[in-house]
């Protein structure tokens, strides 16, 4: 790591792992091989069992390590690493994420440009094809209509390949949370991540409270970093679409107004419908089982944010994204976020009343 500097704000990235060495043995070299002059790396080890600790103390001295006493996943892991940080701005990293030395200086860059922005993310690629933009968050994310994600690069099933298409800085609704930058003073109003969320979908509903704070997200594509994918839960597991469906509802609920909400809600029910149907069909009867068991527990979990939820005399901050990626990409065969419509996007826009406290 390189040496501080009195002009560079500093950065603190912090790692969550469970029982996964090899993972990073081969990430994270390159996140200590940074090329940035005031950072600190911290690595918060969720209980593992084989070595991590022992390993990245040996081999890496420079890396603060925080033993969680048990596996907290993704958000209470990163959460309470956060509480030992120091920088001005902090970066949640996965730990199947390789970088180059200069990956780190754009996105801070990016936020020094824009005051008013919270949170941005490199343009991510696949580890094994750099060619290729990677599922997890590509060139920047949105939602649709209907609060399901897509970004510049994926939609569903389709990951593009890279040749420079997305390769300019904006705004977009979300950062993934596999390689986020945020800017430290915004948690303190907007919170953490949902420790109730688990995994999945977190950093989607952290950005849509900055949004709503009067804040600003950005993807970088001047940085890029390479993600392996899959390494908590793999495509196709019913865990992962028991967190992405009721995570996304429990989304939807805390942050759209209640019309807007039970609007939304009845055309979920039909898509998720369908999204069952579809599993069962197609001989996943887990996933089918997962989707209703996120509807149960998603219910019951609602009443948690009743006090979180904006007020009808709220200006809304709704989903750029005005039609259905559901059906733009099963029925009308778009696979590429450059065939979605361009007229059914508006820009993200903060809250004016947010933006006019913050």
């Amino acid at each position: 790591m390189a040496q501080p500097s009195r002009s560079a704000p500093r950065v603190s990235i912090v790692i969550v792992t469970w029982n996964a060495l090899p993972l990073l043995q081969r990430c994270l070299p390159s996140v200590a091989a940074t090329d940035y002059p005031d950072l600190e790396i911290i690595l918060a080890d969720n209980a593992s069992k084989d070595g991590t600790a022992t390993w990245v103390a040996e081999q890496f001295p420079a890396i603060k390590i925080v033993r969680h006493p048990e596996n907290w996943a993704f958000c209470r892991g990163n959460n309470e690493a956060i509480r030992h940080t120091t920088g001005e701005f902090i970066l949640l990293l996965n730990n199947d994420v390789a970088v180059t030395p200069g990956w780190l200086t754009p996105l801070v860059e990016a936020m020094q440009a824009h005051p008013d922005v919270a949170a941005v993310q490199p343009k991510l690629l696949q580890y094994d094809d750099r060619r290729r933009f990677e599922y997890a968050g590509a060139s920047g994310g949105f939602l649709d209509a209907f609060g399901y994600p897509f970004t510049r690069g994926r939609l569903f099933f389709t990951m593009e390949e890279d040749a420079g298409q997305y390769d300019d800085a904006r705004d977009v609704f979300w950062a993934t949370g596999a390689a986020l930058l945020l800017r430290r003073k915004t948690l303190d109003t907007v919170g953490l991540l949902d420790e109730r969320f688990f995994m999945h979908m977190e950093e989607i509903d952290l950005c849509w409270r900055l949004w709503r704070s009067g804040w600003r997200v950005r993807v970088e594509p001047r940085s890029e970093v390479y993600h392996i994918g899959g390494a908590s839960l793999p495509q196709g597991d019913a865990r992962k679409a028991y967190y992405n469906f009721r995570n996304s509802l429990l989304m939807l609920y805390k942050n759209l107004p209640p019309r807007h909400w039970r609007q939304v809600f009845a055309a979920r029910l039909a898509l998720d419908g369908a999204a069952a149907a579809r599993a069962l069909a197609a001989g996943r009867p887990g996933e089918a089982a997962a989707i209703a068991r996120a509807y149960r527990d998603a219910h019951h979990l609602s009443k948690h944010y009743a006090d979180q939820r904006p007020s009808e005399n709220e200006a809304p901050v709704l989903p750029p994204y005005r039609g259905s990626v559901v059906v733009d990409y099963f029925l009308r065969g778009r696979k590429r976020f450059s065939e979605l419509p361009a007229a059914r996007f508006r820009p993200p826009e903060p809250s004016s009343a947010a933006r006019g406290r913050r």
